[in-house]
């Protein structure tokens, strides 16, 4: 991807997000904390962010016990550069989907072998902690997370370098989404642990592979058309 600043990435994110109905008219932002988190930015970032997308008009601020940081009733399009960006790199978005696809099939494999029970304790606790989650922010913290969890519970730290890799680099284009969508995946996270409880090493690469190979369909260079 063309260098960009952490202010424009978060602007680029957001803007993609309402462009593509994945963030609805008057829906209120999480905390700048949260978005922070989940964006892997400063809070300074987010509200600099946040405040010039108001002046763009993608989104509004509006004061009072309800207000807050809201998607703008009739938000402006094509008003942040920035989100070009991201759309030109649709072939390197897939082709992170497929390097993680393999890693994520390996590492579910290994894990049925190396989960101890503390391993399984913290992903199970991971899986709650995404079907508690308040917002997309929250659930993409705990999402990261869980996955390196999974890695972890491999017991082979090479593979954690290996993997977060992988990961951070196709994380750079997530999004926010509808939180139901999210909890949907949740329930793949929670059949994933179970495989591995089990010891069913082809059921967890297999569900690893689905879970990863919807991205293709579900991140934006699969709803951008």
């Amino acid at each position: 991807m063309r260098r960009l600043t952490a202010l424009d990435t978060v602007r680029a994110r957001i803007d993609l997000a309402v462009e593509l109905g994945l963030l609805s008219p008057g829906e209120r932002l999480p905390s700048n904390a949260a978005i922070a988190e989940a964006l892997d930015v400063g809070e300074i970032t987010v509200r600099r962010a946040l405040s010039s997308l108001c002046e763009d008009g993608v989104l509004e601020r509006r004061r009072g016990r309800n207000g807050g940081t809201l998607v703008a009733e009739h938000p402006a399009r094509g008003t942040v550069d920035a989100a070009e960006v991201y759309r030109a790199q649709t072939a390197e978005v897939h082709h992170l989907i497929d390097e993680r696809v393999v890693v994520e099939c390996g590492i579910a494999h290994l894990a049925v072998r190396g989960a101890t029970p503390a391993a399984l304790a913290e992903l199970d606790r991971l899986v709650e902690a995404m079907d508690r989650a308040e917002s997309w922010a929250e659930f993409h913290s705990c999402d990261e997370r869980f996955h390196l969890a999974v890695a972890r519970a491999t017991g082979l730290d090479s593979t954690m370098d290996t993997y977060g890799a992988v990961l951070r680099r196709l994380y750079a284009y997530f999004l926010p989404y509808p939180l139901a969508a999210l909890r949907d995946s949740n329930d793949e996270h929670r059949a994933l642990v179970e495989a591995v409880r089990a010891g069913d090493a082809a059921g967890a690469a297999d569900i690893a592979r689905r879970h990863v190979e919807t991205l293709h369909r579900t991140m934006f260079v699969g709803l951008t058309g």
